[in-house]
C-alpha cells in the first residue's frame, strides 16, 4: 500500500556518529520506499540499478548509475526497484549541522553552504562526478569516526565546487526550511502533512507553537522566506504530483482531495509552482512511462 501524503521519518545515526551511512545489496522491498521527508539531506548513490526518481514535482525513470543530494524536508520516495548484476545504493544522511552551527560559519564552508542552498531543489550529478566520487561514498562504510568524517567532507567539498549537476526541481520549487528553532518547524511541518486536505487557518496553526497570529506570521516569513499560505499550496502541489503520477483519478478529484476547494485556484497554484498545468503534468508522467517501456 502507497503512502498518500508524504511521513515524517525521524533518523537515526549510530551511537557515536553524526552521520547515518547505509548500503543495500539486494532488491529493494517497494514497501519500503514511501513518500516521505526528514530533516536531514540525503545523498545517495546508485551504482546499477533501475527505478524512480520522484523528489519535489520532479519525476523521471534511471536505467543506470545515479547519484542525488536531497535537502532537508524534501519530501521524495524510494529510488530503486531493482538492483542489477553487483548492484548497491548507498545513503548518507546528515544535519547541515553535523559538525556545529560554529563549524558552519567558517569561511573555509561557505562553498559546503551553497551546495546545501542548492539541495533544497534536489540535485543529479552527472556521469563525471558519478564516476570521481561514487566510489568514494561505498568507501565510507570502511572507515568509522573522525577519518570517516573528513573523508565525507572531501566528498562534500568535490561536489560543492562542481558545476556537473543537474537541479531537479528548477522552476523555482524549494519545499524547505531554515534550521531556525527546528522544534517549532517541525510541528508545524507535521502538523501541515497531517491537515493539509482540509482548511487550516492561521488561528490554529499559531495555536499549535503557542503564539499570537501576527507573531507566527513573522516567525514563519523570517525562518522559511515565505507565507504559511506559500508553503501549504507547495504541500498540496507536490501531493498532487503524487496523485498524477501513482493514480488515475480526474485531476479535478486530485484538486479537492489535496485541499484546495477552487479548480482554478488550483490550476493557478500548480502552474505557478511547477510551471506547467496539471493536464501537462500528467501527460509528461505517460511519456516518460511509455519511453521506459
Amino acid at each position: 500500500m502507497i503512502n498518500k501524503k508524504p511521513t515524517f521519518r525521524k533518523l537515526t545515526p549510530s551511537f557515536g556518529s553524526s552521520i547515518l551511512v547505509k548500503q543495500h545489496v539486494e532488491t529493494i522491498d517497494k514497501n519500503g520506499a514511501y513518500w516521505h521527508f526528514h530533516p536531514e539531506l540525503e545523498l545517495i548513490y546508485i551504482n546499477k540499478g533501475q527505478g524512480k526518481t520522484h523528489i519535489g514535482n520532479h519525476l523521471s525513470y534511471f536505467n543506470n548509475s545515479q547519484l542525488i543530494l536531497i535537502g532537508s524536508n524534501l519530501p521524495h520516495n524510494g529510488f530503486t526497484d531493482r538492483l542489477t548484476a553487483n548492484g548497491t545504493e548507498t545513503t548518507i544522511q546528515f544535519k547541515s549541522n553535523f559538525l556545529g552551527d560554529d563549524f558552519l560559519n567558517v569561511p573555509e564552508m561557505a562553498n559546503i553552504l551553497s551546495l546545501f542552498e542548492r539541495a533544497k531543489k534536489g540535485i543529479r550529478f552527472k556521469v563525471e562526478t558519478k564516476q570521481k566520487i561514487g566510489p568514494k561514498i561505498e568507501k565510507l562504510l570502511e572507515h568509522g569516526g573522525l577519518k570517516r568524517v573528513l573523508k565525507f567532507l572531501e566528498v562534500l567539498d568535490y561536489l560543492a565546487k562542481t558545476d556537473d549537476y543537474t537541479l531537479l526541481n528548477a522552476d523555482g520549487f524549494a519545499f524547505e526550511t531554515e534550521a531556525q528553532d527546528s522544534s517549532k518547524i517541525d510541528v508545524i511541518f507535521k502538523y501541515v502533512n497531517k491537515n493539509f486536505h482540509n482548511h487550516i487557518t492561521l488561528d490554529e496553526i499559531a495555536d499549535e507553537v503557542s503564539m499570537t497570529v501576527p507573531a507566527f506570521c513573522r516567525y514563519f516569513k523570517k525562518a522559511t522566506g515565505k507565507t504559511f499560505t506559500q508553503l501549504v499550496n507547495e504541500y498540496r502541489v507536490v501531493h498532487a504530483t503524487k496523485l498524477l503520477n501513482e493514480s488515475q483519478k480526474s485531476i479535478a478529484d486530485i484538486c479537492f482531495e489535496c485541499g484546495f476547494n477552487n479548480f482554478s485556484h488550483f490550476n493557478k497554484q500548480f502552474n505557478e509552482i511547477t510551471g506547467k498545468s496539471a493536464s501537462n503534468y500528467r501527460k509528461e508522467i505517460k511519456l516518460i512511462i511509455q519511453q521506459k517501456e
